[in-house]
C-alpha cells in the first residue's frame, strides 16, 4: 500500500484552484486506488482480505490461457477499482481525520505504476 495523499495535495496546490475535485487513477489492471486509513495493522489486514476475495494459487482460466500467475491480482483490483475522486475546498481535500488516498498493488511481480492525477475546479 502506498500513500498517494501528499502527491494529490501537491497537485491541488500546483493547480492554484481552491474549490473542486481531484481524481486519482492508476492505469493498470492489477492495482487499485481507494480511500483508507494508512497504518501498519490495516496494511496487513488488506492483504488478508485480498486473499479471501481472490485467493492466489487457484485454477484461474486467465493463468492457464496466458501462462501467467496473476489472475488473483486482476480480480482483487476489480473489487477495489482504479480510481477515487475527492472534493476539496480552500485548496484542501475534504478527507476524514484518518483517511488517505492509497494505491494497492496486487501483482505478483514488481511493476512501475503510472498514476494520473487530475484537478478540476475554480
Amino acid at each position: 500500500m502506498i500513500d498517494l495523499t501528499p502527491i494529490a495535495r501537491e497537485a491541488i496546490v500546483e493547480s492554484g484552484l481552491q474549490l473542486g475535485i481531484v481524481t486519482v487513477f492508476v492505469a493498470h489492471s492489477t492495482a487499485g486506488v481507494t480511500i483508507s486509513e494508512y497504518e501498519p495493522g490495516l496494511i496487513e489486514d488488506v492483504k488478508q482480505v485480498g486473499e479471501r476475495i481472490a485467493p492466489a494459487g487457484c485454477d484461474y482460466l486467465h493463468d492457464r490461457l496466458n501462462y501467467d500467475d496473476n489472475a488473483h491480482s486482476h480480480l482483487r483490483a476489480l473489487v477495489f477499482g482504479p480510481s477515487v475522486t475527492v472534493p476539496f475546498e480552500n485548496g484542501e481535500m475534504l478527507l476524514g481525520t484518518w483517511q488517505r488516498v492509497v494505491l494497492i498493488d496486487f501483482d505478483t511481480h514488481p511493476r512501475t505504476r503510472n498514476v494520473v492525477i487530475q484537478v478540476l475546479g475554480q
